[in-house]
């Protein structure tokens, strides 16, 4: 009876033990097939944050970047204020929207220029100063606010008094009083007191060594211009590089020990922040390579979706050119979604490139803790414009510039 149970016993075991090497074998395995990051530029930024329900990625990928300037300079960890930039912003974006009877863009949005602009023109605020969160709500979340500042502005637009008031402005703001917390005019910070000016000041960044670039052929080359999206409301210039120019800046800017703010189109299947990649699948099975092709022509129309977009492994991707980059603008496929930030370079297991992007949807919602990797065909492709210190961008291509 006792040999029987022991019998028993030592079969359950090996069953066991059995089933679980099986199991450890396949996740081992899964693992292989998956993506392999090699991260080879890393530079220095301050914890993943979260705008949830706003769309103030301009402004928390833009500070992200002065963040990082900041530790880079030896400043320190500074969280620095995205409602305060947002504040300013929606209270300057309504003046211009007035005098142009209401034809130019309103809403939440905005372009990589205008935390700049803020901290130019009204200074800049610590998080912990002006967080921004004062409708009891745990994040932000602006949807009432977006629509209660449109409607004013619309209704004041109408003019139905056939002119206009002087303190229709100040009702106004005060809607941003209600919704963002009162203005901070004077605030202590680390035991001192500042206004914004005065605080913007002790930063050091000298807003005037910033500039922003983008690659369209429908401006010319190493000119600057006005980029035609719909959040440029404060009508901000960007310098024109060929691709393989506005590349390189990218890549010696992170060599040096530079960041950059990005504003990209995200609205590919390619991108998914879930898996923490961004990618540009190869559709055309023409120019695989012989093993892919042979493999691509044999699926289905549901296979192939299903093999492009799963995420389970590197696969090979378009190589980009800038008359395609160009049609995407064009045909308006790609469009000004989303400001992040990027800051490094990586590489996966089969030696693609990829830049490692710090995004603003929290931490716990993918693999990298808020972080992506975007492959460097997607940034050619979908990159509407970048913004980073002149000083990052290699002499010869500054000289073309004239900075």
């Amino acid at each position: 009876m006792l040999k029987r149970s022991l019998l028993s016993t030592t079969l359950v075991a090996l069953i066991f033990l059995f089933f679980s090497v099986n199991a450890q074998q396949e996740n081992e395995n899964e693992k292989k097939k998956g993506y392999i990051f090699t991260d080879e530029i890393r530079l220095a930024a301050t914890p993943v944050k979260n705008q949830y329900r706003s769309g103030t990625c301009w402004s928390f990928g833009t500070n992200s970047l002065i963040e990082s300037e900041l530790l880079r300079i030896g400043k320190g960890e500074i969280s620095l204020s995205e409602m305060f930039v947002v504040y300013n912003t929606y209270s300057a974006k309504v003046d211009r929207y007035v005098r142009f009877h209401g034809s130019i863009s309103f809403s939440g949005g905005g372009a990589l220029p205008d935390a700049f602009y803020v901290l130019e023109n009204f200074g800049a605020v610590p998080d912990e100063a002006y967080s921004g969160k004062v409708i009891g709500e745990k994040n932000h979340v602006h949807g009432e606010m977006d629509a209660v500042l449109k409607a004013f502005a619309d209704a004041v637009i109408k003019n139905p008094n056939r002119k206009l008031t002087p303190v229709w402005k100040e009702g106004y703001n005060s809607l941003l009083d209600v919704y963002l917390g009162s203005y901070p005019k004077e605030f202590t910070y680390k035991g001192k007191n500042y206004t914004p000016k005065s605080f913007a000041a002790s930063l050091g960044i000298k807003t005037e060594d910033y500039v922003q670039l983008a690659s369209f052929t429908h401006h010319p080359f190493y000119k600057d211009f006005i980029i035609e999206v719909p959040d440029n409301w404060n009508f901000e210039k960007a310098w024109n590089l060929p691709l393989n120019e506005f590349m390189e800046v990218i890549d010696e800017a992170l060599t040096a020990g530079y960041t950059v703010a990005w504003a990209s189109d995200i609205s590919e299947r390619g991108f998914s922040h879930r898996n923490g990649v961004a990618i540009v699948p190869e559709t055309e099975f023409q120019v695989m390579d012989g093993m892919e092709r042979g493999r691509w022509e044999q699926l289905s129309q549901k296979e192939k979706d299903d093999m492009l977009y799963s995420f389970k492994e590197p696969i090979q991707e378009k190589k980009i050119t800038q008359e395609e980059r160009q049609a995407g603008y064009d045909n308006q496929t790609t469009t000004d979604d989303h400001a992040m930030h990027i800051i490094g370079i990586a590489s996966d297991q089969k030696g693609a490139k990829y830049y490692i992007v710090k995004n603003s949807w929290g931490t716990d919602n993918n693999p990298y803790g808020g972080y992506l990797y975007a492959s460097e065909a997607f940034v050619q492709y979908k990159t509407i414009s970048i913004m980073l210190n002149k000083n990052a961008i290699p002499q010869k291509i500054k000289s073309k510039l004239g900075l």
